[in-house]
C-alpha cells in the first residue's frame, strides 16, 4: 500500500519537477542584487496578473485567444478527419487525394500567411484558418496512418462473419485506427498554440498575442513574460486534456 501511495505520488510530482526548477532558478538571478535589468522578478509579474484579473482584461484576452483557438482546431480537424477517413478507405481517393496533400504538407505554414491575408483580410477569419491550416496535417497524417495499419486478419474475419461495411468501419476500422487519431489531435494542440502566437500578430486588438505585442512597444517586461506564462500553462492544460482523452478512449490497451 505504501509503494503505491509512493508511485501515485511521484506521478504527480515527476511532470513538475522540471518547471518548478525554472521557477526556482527565475527566483533567484532576479533577486535583489544580481544585476539584472532584462528580466522581470516573479513578484512583479504576479502584480501585473493581479492588476490584469482585478480589471477584467486578462480573461477577456485569454477567452479570445482560445476561442481563436478552439475554432481553428475545430475546423482542421474535422477537414482533417473526414478527408483521412475518406482516403483511407477507398484505393480510388487515395490515389487521387494522397499525394496531393503530402505535397502541401511541405509548405511551411508561416510562408502561407501572406498568401492567406491576401485572400481573407486581416479580420477574425485568417486567424482561425491559420490555426486550422496548422493543425489540419498531424490529425489528417496520423488518422490515415492508423487506418492503413489496422489488422488485415480482423478485417477479413470481420467479413466472414458477415459484418455489414459499417460494423467493420465502426468495430474494427475506428478502434484500430484511435491511438494513432489521438496522436494526431496531441499533436495539433501543440501546433494550434504556437500558430495561434503568429495569427494574433496581424492587426489585432485583442487575445495574448496582441497583450505581448503591446507590451514590447512600450518595454513592459513582466507583461510580455506574462504572455509567455500564459501560452504554456494553455498548453500544459491542452496536453492533459488530450493525455485525459487517451486514458477514456482507449482504456483497453493499457489493459
Amino acid at each position: 500500500m505504501a509503494w503505491k501511495k509512493t508511485e501515485k505520488l511521484m506521478k504527480w510530482f515527476l511532470p513538475w519537477l522540471v518547471p518548478m526548477l525554472i521557477l526556482l532558478v527565475w527566483y533567484y538571478t532576479t533577486l535583489p542584487g544580481k544585476n539584472n535589468t532584462l528580466f522581470p522578478s516573479p513578484d512583479k509579474v504576479i502584480s501585473r496578473t493581479i492588476e490584469m484579473t482585478k480589471s477584467g482584461q486578462l480573461w477577456q484576452y485569454i477567452s479570445i485567444s482560445a476561442l481563436r483557438a478552439g475554432k481553428g482546431l475545430l475546423l482542421g480537424g474535422f477537414i482533417g478527419l473526414v478527408l483521412a477517413f475518406f482516403t483511407g478507405l477507398n484505393k480510388n481517393l487515395d490515389l487521387t487525394f494522397n499525394t496531393t496533400i503530402q505535397m502541401l504538407r511541405t509548405i511551411p505554414v508561416l510562408a502561407a500567411i501572406s498568401l492567406m491575408i491576401i485572400w481573407f483580410g486581416i479580420g477574425e477569419q485568417v486567424k482561425v484558418y491559420i490555426v486550422a491550416f496548422g493543425v489540419f496535417f498531424p490529425i489528417y497524417i496520423n488518422t490515415y496512418h492508423g487506418i492503413k495499419t489496422v489488422d488485415r486478419g480482423l478485417l477479413e474475419m470481420g467479413r466472414v462473419y458477415g459484418l455489414s461495411r459499417f460494423k467493420i468501419f465502426w468495430e474494427i476500422i475506428l478502434p484500430g485506427a484511435l491511438p494513432s487519431i489521438l496522436v494526431g489531435v496531441k499533436l495539433s494542440l501543440g501546433t494550434m498554440w504556437l500558430l495561434l502566437i503568429a495569427s494574433e500578430q496581424i492587426a489585432t486588438d485583442a487575445g495574448i498575442g496582441y497583450m505581448a505585442m503591446s507590451a514590447r512597444e512600450l518595454l513592459q517586461m513582466d507583461k510580455i513574460v506574462l504572455a509567455i506564462l500564459l501560452y504554456a500553462i494553455l498548453g500544459k492544460l491542452s496536453d492533459v486534456i488530450a493525455t485525459f482523452l487517451e486514458r477514456v478512449l482507449i482504456r483497453w490497451r493499457e489493459a
